[in-house]
C-alpha cells in the first residue's frame, strides 16, 4: 500500500462542504411540501426522515457505539474519522425536517387543538423531538466535531477524547432512550388519540 494511501486510511477525508448543497436541497424539498400543503406529502417526509433519523440514532447509539469502544484506538480513530464528517450533515438535517414537518402536519390535522387527554400525546411530542432536537443539536453535533478535529490531528490527545466521549455516551444513551419513547407516543398517533 503506498503512503499516500495509508495516510488516508488513517487520516481519512475531509469536512466536505459540498454536503452543503444536499442539505439546501432537502430543506428546499420540505419547504415545497409545505408549499404544496399536501397532507400525504408533508407525513411521507415526516415520516421518512424520522424514521431515518431514529433508525441511524439507534444503529449508531446501540450498534456502533458498543463495536467502537472494543477496537483498538488505531481503528477507533479510522472510523471516526470516515463516520463523523457524513453524519455532522445528515442527522441535523433530518432532526430539523423531522420536527419541522411534524409540527406542520399536527396543524394540518388539528391535533395541536385537541382537548385533554389528546392533547397530552400531542405534547409528549412536543417535548420529545424538542430535547432530542436540542440535544443533537446543542450537545451531540458540538462533541461530534469536537472529536473529529481532535482525531485529525497527527498527536491527538486522547484524554480529551476520552472526556468528550464520556459525555457523549450519556447523551447517546438519553437520545436512544427518547428515540423510543418518540416510537410509542408516534404508534399512538398512527392508532389514534
Amino acid at each position: 500500500m503506498s503512503q499516500a494511501a495509508t495516510a488516508d486510511l488513517i487520516d481519512g477525508p475531509g469536512i466536505d462542504l459540498r454536503n452543503l448543497v444536499w442539505v439546501a436541497l432537502a430543506f428546499a424539498v420540505l419547504a415545497g411540501v409545505i408549499a404544496l400543503d399536501n397532507r400525504w406529502a408533508l407525513n411521507f417526509v415526516h415520516v421518512m426522515c424520522g424514521v431515518l433519523w431514529t433508525g441511524i440514532d439507534l444503529f449508531m447509539g446501540f450498534v456502533v457505539g458498543p463495536i467502537m469502544r472494543r477496537l483498538p484506538p488505531p481503528a477507533q480513530r479510522a472510523m471516526i474519522l470516515r463516520l463523523m464528517p457524513k453524519t455532522l450533515f445528515l442527522l441535523p438535517t433530518l432532526a430539523i425536517i423531522t420536527g419541522t414537518a411534524g409540527w406542520i402536519h399536527a396543524r394540518q390535522l388539528g391535533f395541536l387543538d385537541l382537548p385533554w387527554p389528546g392533547y397530552g400525546w400531542v405534547l409528549a411530542a412536543l417535548v420529545i423531538v424538542a430535547i432530542l432536537t436540542v440535544q443533537g443539536l446543542g450537545v451531540l453535533l458540538p462533541t461530534n466535531l469536537l472529536v473529529y478535529l481532535e482525531m485529525r490531528k497527527p498527536a491527538p490527545d486522547l484524554p480529551r477524547v476520552g472526556r468528550l466521549m464520556k459525555r457523549y455516551v450519556y447523551a447517546v444513551a438519553l437520545q436512544g432512550s427518547l428515540q423510543v419513547a418518540i416510537i410509542v407516543v408516534m404508534a399512538k398517533f398512527a392508532t389514534g388519540l
